[in-house]
């Protein structure tokens, strides 16, 4: 119950008047201000200007291509990596927003080299890298801050690695079979390293974790709907399928529970489901009615996603009650 309310009902039913309901707020602390805002909000403004900044870089040195040569703007680029990564070395206090500064650095970095010299390299190639060498910053700083994008860095390339080794396109044949089941491995294996397994080394946080979640758990959908409306039903999408309920299961377990990651494998069970539905019931046209067709669909969807935030939030309130007993 919100602390607030829950006063104002116990004023009410014992009729304080307005000094008394006063002197209770400043008892319970509503007339102060809450611990930490402070620093919490100065941290924000520090990692938003850092984010703005390494942004910045980038356009500013696509605003000004011709008036920058090309020693300039790698310069400029490599300048402000090592400025940025020295900086976070040398100042604790500023770490988390320096080190995010530093990571959009390389990939602006990255992103020129590819663009000037023309190397013939798959993008992919170039998130790879990028991944790989703010590695050891991500390691360094130990914050979300840096973990939460270097996850995006690391599922593009995945996704883009697949892409490449479609024919360079986003096809769902049965012979792509095997690469991506290797792109939902590779997936996987970035979501159980930003696991709580290995936090202690890596540092990585909550969102961290939430943000690689949500990216496989897209990639698995996307690949799966397009097996679903192959001209026959593919494979990857039976396997897609089951990989999301084997993770609904895993991480509805007492040991591995965790609600947000709960909450988007359900999900996309619950598009992969329907979708199947759509495609059995409208594969065949001579079936029935395309509004009954369509009304049902609607209706089971409904019915799926109900019980499926039911179940959820029953799951999460045996985990509250499991960690209020131990307590």
């Amino acid at each position: 119950m919100n602390l607030r309310l829950g006063l104002y009902q116990l004023a009410q039913q014992h009729r304080l008047d307005a000094q008394r309901i006063d002197t209770l707020e400043r008892c319970a602390g509503l007339r102060q201000q809450p611990p930490g805002v402070e620093r919490a909000w100065v941290r924000s403004v520090a990692v938003l200007a850092a984010a703005l900044i390494g942004v910045g870089l980038v356009f500013w040195i696509a605003a000004n291509w011709q008036a920058l040569g090309r020693f300039g703007r790698f310069a400029l680029l490599e300048g402000v990596v090592v400025l940025a990564c020295m900086a976070a070395l040398l100042r604790p206090a500023a770490r988390v927003p320096l080190g995010l500064m530093g990571l959009l650095a390389i990939g602006g970095l990255f992103a020129y080299f590819g663009q000037t010299y023309q190397t013939g390299a798959d993008p992919w190639q170039l998130f790879a890298l990028w991944a790989l060498l703010a590695l050891p910053l991500c390691l360094a700083v130990r914050s979300d801050v840096l973990w939460a994008p270097w996850a995006l860095v690391a599922v593009t390339a995945v996704a883009l690695w697949v892409y490449a080794h479609t024919a360079h396109r986003w096809r769902v044949e049965p012979q792509d079979l095997q690469v991506h089941l290797m792109g939902w491995s590779l997936a996987l294996g970035i979501v159980l390293a930003l696991g709580p397994a290995l936090q202690r080394h890596s540092g990585a946080g909550v969102w961290a974790r939430r943000t690689a979640v949500t990216l496989m758990v897209v990639m698995v959908c996307a690949t799966a709907l397009g097996g679903l409306f192959h001209r026959e039903v593919a494979a990857q999408y039976w396997l897609g399928l089951a990989l999301l309920a084997a993770a609904a299961l895993a991480l509805s377990l007492p040991r591995g529970f965790e609600i947000f990651g709960l909450s988007a494998a359900a999900l996309g069970l619950n598009v992969l489901l329907v979708g199947g539905l759509v495609r059995w019931l409208f594969d065949d046209h001579d079936r029935g009615e395309p509004i009954g067709e369509l009304l049902l669909t609607g209706l089971v969807a409904s019915g799926l996603l109900a019980a499926t935030v039911h179940l959820v939030l029953r799951l999460a309130k045996q985990q509250s009650r499991s960690e209020g007993s131990l307590a």
